[in-house]
């Protein structure tokens, strides 16, 4: 029976932990669970008084700061790099969505089949369609990874003049402005022809000068940045 309660409280504890309960009613309750148990028999009465000195400080906030978060902070700091104001603009940048409540363990299934399914644009249609499709028409896998190491010149020109590089950037500085899901298929459509012109094309639109250009640098540095994204050399230096 001793070896039953000990797995018990394990259970126990494990439901607090999954519940997230606040940590006034987790130690009521473990309380009352010892002293249950101790009026079964199964433990000793005087296990209340070392259960109660721990758990005290941590429900008092001060307490709770200078014996565990303070120390505990002060060793993170010290094996812990420090965060770049870059790192911290892109933490800040967004925030969580539904894996925020799978990871805490409280999936909202509803939430998540109420999401509206990803649809494209018609312009977005029109350049998979179009550009996309002459693209995967002009590539040819065995050519580029194997013969000439590269992509032909004249793909290369057409992927330039049809802004492939520039799906992620606003309009306003030159770009096509897509949605995440329309990248995903120009990509997806791209890779079943040549996976190094799927590559040569997703690099440039997942690098953090596109999201700075489109979310942390001033006006002025934008329209710079977005115009070196249509001179050939600067493509061709992404390789």
């Amino acid at each position: 029976m001793m070896i039953l309660s000990i797995v018990a409280t394990v259970v126990l504890l494990g439901a607090l932990f999954y519940h997230r309960i606040n940590l006034l009613l987790s130690s009521v309750i473990l309380l009352a669970w010892t002293a249950a148990l101790s009026v079964a028999g199964l433990w000793n009465i005087w296990l209340l008084v070392p259960l109660a000195i721990i758990l005290l400080p941590f429900n008092f906030a001060p307490m709770r700061k200078s014996i565990f978060s303070a120390p505990a902070f002060r060793a993170f700091r010290k094996v812990m790099p420090p965060m770049s104001r870059t790192e911290k603009e892109a933490i800040d940048a967004g925030t969580t969505w539904w894996e925020g409540d799978l990871f805490r363990g409280t999936p909202d299934w509803q939430k998540l089949h109420n999401y509206p399914q990803p649809r494209l644009t018609a312009e977005e249609q029109a350049f998979i369609d179009g550009p996309v499709e002459e693209a995967c028409r002009m590539a040819n896998d065995f050519e580029i990874t194997h013969e000439m190491a590269d992509l032909p010149p004249a793909l290369w020109a057409y992927l330039k003049e049809h802004r492939f590089f520039a799906m992620i950037i606003k309009k306003e500085y030159g770009g096509l402005e897509f949605s995440a899901y329309a990248q995903s298929r120009v990509l997806q459509k791209l890779s079943g022809v040549s996976g190094i012109l799927a590559i040569t094309v997703g690099v440039p639109n997942s690098l953090g000068r596109a999201n700075c250009c489109n979310i942390t640098v001033q006006k002025s540095r934008k329209i710079t940045i977005c115009r070196a994204w249509r001179v050939v050399r600067k493509f061709r230096a992404l390789r």
